[in-house]
């Protein structure tokens, strides 16, 4: 679930979300045992974002991590830090907004190998910057997040796109939206008014 708010009714949530795989508190406390959290998580804690996302979500790497045979979770690079306090800085504000209670990060930080194995976009956020794939609950309308995207995401420099899997990706790597096919034109914020 995204906040702290949200870990209180997180069992009846998730039952809305679809999950993306395995990667659950499980899986990621046998991977931290022999990986250095302990840096990336006292950062969070700095900069009051701990929380924002649960930290097993929030490292998730690709989510073709298997077929890749790559690491199910990632630590960004130090450098990439001020990009994550941005993008999560971002969630919260939507979280606390009303915009984007209830989701599940799928995807955030990928080395450039991965992101080249899973299909990702050349340069991508996921590997430069900071970006969060999400899924929201079936029910869920995405249209508040483009309705913010078009106030506000010029002074967030947020980056908003749709795939056909229905996963949301939102980052603070510049002005941008695109839809199915990559472009702009295919966004579902270019359709909305």
């Amino acid at each position: 679930m995204g906040s702290a708010k949200g870990w209180l009714m997180a069992g009846a949530l998730m039952a809305g979300v679809t999950h993306a795989d395995e990667r659950g508190l499980w899986m990621f406390a046998q991977w931290a045992g022999d990986h250095q959290t302990r840096p990336f998580r006292e950062m969070l804690v700095d900069a009051r974002l701990y929380g924002v996302v649960p930290i097993h979500q929030l490292l998730r790497s690709a989510s073709d991590w298997r077929l890749c045979k790559a690491s199910p979770f990632a630590v960004p690079p130090s450098a990439n830090w001020p990009a994550v306090r941005s993008t999560l800085a971002l969630i919260r504000t939507l979280d606390d907004q009303g915009i984007l209670r209830q989701f599940e990060v799928v995807s955030a930080y990928r080395d450039p190998s991965l992101n080249r194995c899973a299909g990702g976009a050349v340069g991508s956020a996921h590997t430069r910057a900071f970006a969060v794939d999400i899924l929201l609950p079936a029910w869920a309308d995405p249209n508040p997040l483009c309705h913010f995207w078009q106030q506000h995401g010029l002074a967030w420099s947020m980056g908003l796109g749709r795939y056909p899997s229905g996963r949301i990706h939102v980052d603070t790597a510049g002005y941008r939206t695109w839809g199915g096919d990559g472009s702009a034109a295919s966004s579902f914020c270019s359709k909305l008014k």
